[in-house]
């Protein structure tokens, strides 16, 4: 049975995040359980570099990964069939216009080798008032005047950290991605935890103590 320590317990809404190097191995950074999504509690967690990452139903679980996985303008990798597909310039891309129906398709689409969402109704609520406040943004790819494709993350400083994207056509989330990395004024993206899908885009592992250290110096 997986112990807790009371640290991390977070009893109300003055209770401090632990130290992050506290954060257990398995499961892989878990360093908070419980809380609220306050708008002061997500933004003092992101600045900490920790989420929230939970199953709907389940109390809020917070963590923060070692290693993480992250993405800059120099890894970025273009493939073959992306390059021709943003050669053609048949999609149009426009930032914060749609925020509700991005969190909506993030939410609802099927993935592969996933049951369900992590994005429940209270998530999309916390972060649609994040939203309101400029701190949460979307990047969103339209086909004419129809949305098809795009992502959302917390942005703070020169980091965007991401939090979910959908394509509703082929490429498409990769087109918001490339958009974000290249014509954004951002140093750093986070990607959170390690998927082949992000690999192949170019993202990479670096040390937890690395990744905070980047946050100091860029938020």
């Amino acid at each position: 049975m997986l112990e807790i320590p009371q640290s991390f317990v977070l009893t109300d809404i003055n209770t401090p995040f632990a130290n992050v190097e506290l954060a257990l191995e398995e499961p892989n950074g878990l360093i908070g359980i419980g809380g609220e999504l306050s708008s002061a509690r997500l933004i003092n967690a992101y600045q900490r570099g920790i989420f929230p990452w939970y199953s709907e139903g389940d109390p809020v679980l917070w963590y923060s990964p070692n290693p993480r996985m992250v993405l800059t303008s120099k890894s970025l990798h273009i493939s073959k069939s992306l390059q021709k597909t943003l050669k053609k310039n048949n999609f149009n891309i426009k930032i914060d216009n749609d925020f509700a129906s991005v969190i909506r398709h993030c939410k609802t689409i099927e993935r592969k080798d996933q049951n369900g969402t992590w994005i429940d109704a209270d998530m999309v609520s916390a972060y649609t008032e994040l939203h309101k406040h400029g701190i949460v943004r979307s990047i969103e790819v339209y086909q004419k005047s129809v949305l098809v494709g795009g992502l959302y993350g917390v942005s703070m400083g020169k980091v965007f950290f991401g939090e979910s994207m959908f394509s509703l056509l082929p490429n498409t989330s990769k087109i918001a991605l490339t958009y974000l990395v290249q014509s954004m004024d951002y140093e750093l993206i986070d990607c959170q935890v390690e998927s082949p899908h992000l690999r192949s885009l170019g993202a990479y592992n670096i040390e937890r103590s690395a990744f905070i250290k980047l946050l100091n110096d860029l938020l």
